[in-house]
Formats: structure tokens, sequence, C-alpha cells
């Protein structure tokens, strides 16, 4: 077991705990409609083509090219309208040379019909004769069977996180079922002799436990399924009983509080008690987030967390959360929404440490701003007013006024 509180970067922690952490395994099927954000659990091929048939990609006028060649304003190509196709309908007709057909985005083309001329580049000369005033090419404006998505192909691999253009994809292809991963279940334990539920009022000395519903809704946003068991108390055997169950039924153990490096924590003893290999890191160089620890017993991963709610938040986003990706076999978690933004005022920080700072941004003069937030990390009211997270890295002693600083929003 690693000496408690050695303390390593951010990334450094987190690769410790790699090599433990693999997809859960377990699948299961359900409807295209609902799937929004599951990670596929197959490959998915393309069964048919899209379209199936050769389309309008305008309005227009169906027709041969070759009879469009030449045209202009003052020396149109006319050209016998033979009919019309309606949307949903069959083309049944089809273009001898000097015809057109009169279409609709999106309908089917009639036989011979090579090119689309879009309906602003012709005119009427009467109920059954057109003018084209401008020439297309062979295939302008035309969408060719399987030229969206063509038969055969891998559309969407294994481990990809279903997006809504992805729903819509499927259903145009008439896949209305897909097997992807179990959603992955983690165990949130709160741990504090002060804590009470939201519910009740606090006494003198006591708090309401948030950090529970806050890392909740963080697990949901992930793609996780939060199991709240509950507030146990600064306890040995009462905190080991919790984590005990959260083993058997979850994924991922999360254990809130009691990772500090007092004589009273008793998180890590509780960990190391589970099984092996246990605490493979206590303390990171992070501000906030310090006495974290990072841990995989009998194949789950166990996190100790900060009880302060700023710091609780941060170290679960930076590890917990990329944690139930994996675990969901997700082969390409979804990219952090980032803009850059340009400091209002001075953030210190020290060399060696990365600080993860609140910041509230504002529009000035057509220039994105950040404005520091600045608060102790058991302070919830500072991430209310923030509208997303300034990091400082590792090798810069803080950030000056008026540097451009890349910003994570909420």
């Amino acid at each position: 077991m690693p000496e408690l509180f050695t303390v390593l970067t951010p990334e450094e922690a987190y690769h410790r705990l790699e090599p433990y952490l693999s997809p859960i395994g377990r699948i299961e099927k359900v409807t295209t409609k609902e799937a929004l954000d599951r990670v596929l659990a197959e490959n998915i091929f393309t069964p048919d083509d899209l379209p199936p048939f050769p389309r309008s990609a305008m309005d227009g006028y169906a027709v041969r090219a070759e009879d469009t060649h030449g045209a202009s304003e003052s020396l149109p190509a006319y050209l016998k309208v033979i009919g019309e196709v309606t949307m949903g309908s069959i083309a049944e007709m089809a273009l001898s040379p000097g015809e057109a057909a009169l279409v609709h985005t999106g309908s089917i083309l009639p036989t011979g019909t090579n090119a689309v001329v879009m309906l602003e580049n012709t005119h009427k000369i009467d109920v059954s004769t057109i003018g084209v005033v401008r020439p297309v090419a062979a295939g302008e404006n035309v969408l060719q069977i399987g030229e969206d998505i063509p038969q055969g192909i891998l559309l969407l691999p294994r481990g990809h996180r279903l997006r809504s253009q992805d729903i819509g994809g499927l259903l145009a292809l008439g896949i209305t079922e897909v097997t992807v991963s179990q959603k992955v279940q983690v165990a949130l334990i709160s741990t504090g002799d002060e804590l009470v539920s939201p519910e009740d009022k606090p006494k003198p000395g006591q708090v309401r436990n948030i950090n529970a519903y806050t890392l909740a809704n963080l697990t949901l946003k992930a793609g996780g399924i939060p199991l709240l068991l509950g507030i146990v108390p600064d306890n040995y055997q009462a905190m080991k009983k919790a984590a005990e169950r959260g083993m058997s039924e979850a994924d991922i153990i999360v254990i809130s509080a009691g990772s500090s490096v007092s004589t009273s924590d008793l998180t890590a003893q509780v960990i190391n008690s589970l099984g092996k290999p246990g605490i493979l890191a206590h303390g990171i160089a992070l501000k906030p987030g310090k006495p974290t620890i990072l841990a995989s017993v009998n194949g789950k991963p166990i996190f100790g967390l900060p009880g302060n709610p700023a710091s609780a938040m941060i170290t679960f986003d930076l590890f917990v959360t990329p944690t139930i990706y994996k675990l969901s076999g997700c082969s390409k978690p979804p990219q952090r929404h980032r803009l850059k933004a340009r400091l209002t005022s001075n953030i210190p920080s020290a060399p060696g440490r990365e600080d993860y700072v609140p910041v509230r941004v504002k529009e000035k003069d057509g220039e994105l701003w950040a404005e520091p937030i600045f608060g102790k990390s058991n302070l919830i009211s500072t991430l209310i007013k923030a509208d997303g997270i300034a990091q400082v890295p590792l090798d810069k002693a803080g950030l000056a006024a008026g540097e451009m600083v890349m910003i994570s929003i909420f």
C-alpha cells in the first residue's frame, strides 16, 4: 500500500487507478427512441441504403441534364412538363428527351432523371412548358441511392455514446432497438456526525447533507445510476457496513467527507479493510480537493472525496465522472464545454498544484471576461454564483489579470 498522503498530480493519481478499471460488461436491449446518451454494446451496421431510392434535394423540376446544356436567360432551354411527383408517391412517369417533371425536396425521381433544376432557375411558358435559364450537370441536386448512408457499412461502433443525431439515423434505417451497456451504479455514502437530512432543521453544530444530492445529479449527468446509502456516523463499524453494502450493490463507491489526514479519519482504514489492492492515491496536488482518495478493491473503484461541497463536486468531476464512462464501455466520452476568456483579476496559486477557481463569465465590448469568485471550499454559494471553473496549471504560480484562461462551463 502506498504511504497515505503522498501527494500526486491529478493525472498521476488517476493513472494509478486506470489499470484497475474495466467495463462492467452487463448489457441490455432498449428502444432506440429511449437510447439517448446510452453506450452501444455492439457494432451497428447499416441494413439498407439511405436513401433507398433517388431523391430530389430541391424543389424544382426533374430533368435530363443534357437537355439543359447551354441554357441561359437570353436563350432558355424549353422543356415539356409531363406531370408532378407528389411527396410520398411513386413516380409513375418516365422522362424522355425534352421532358421535365415537377418534384419536391425529398420526393422520388422519375425514371430517366439525372438532375434537378431549382425552381428559381425556371419560368413557366404555359401550363405544360417551362424555360430553364441555368444549365445543370448530371447528378446536380439529386441524392443517389445510398448516398447518405450506404448499405453494409459500420455506422456506429461499440462503445459509442448515442447522440440525438445518432438516434435519428438509426430510426431512419428502421433500427428500433439497440443493445447497450447497462448503466453504471454509483453508491454515494455521506459520512459525518454533523449531517442531517435536507428535510430536517439543523441544530447548532449540524449541517444539511447536500453532497449526496449534488453528487447524485453529477452521476445522472454522466449516465450513471446513483444509489444513496444515507448518512453514516463517524464510526468505523458503521462506515465499514455502509461501504460493504456499496460493494455488494454498486459498481463504484463514493464516500464523501472523512478523507482528511486528521487522526479521526476512518475512511482510509475502512477502504483498506475491504480488500486488495486498497488505496492507490491519498493526497492530490489540487485545490480544492487535496485529501482525495482513489482506491480499488476487488475490481471496484472507491473514492474518498472531501466533505466540502465545492471540493466534492470538483473532485467528483475530475475522477468519478471519467470512471463512470470507462466502466460503461464508452470509448469517447463527451467533451467538456470549454471557452476562452480574459481574467478580470489575478488568481494566486502555488507551483506544483492545480487550482480550480469558480468564475462568472461576462461579455464586454465583444470579448468574454472571467471574473474569479473567491471563497472557501465549504461554500456552495461560490458554485451557485459561477458559470464555470478556471484551471491554474501545475507549473504556474497563478494567473494575472488580463491573461487568457480556459473555462470549463458547468
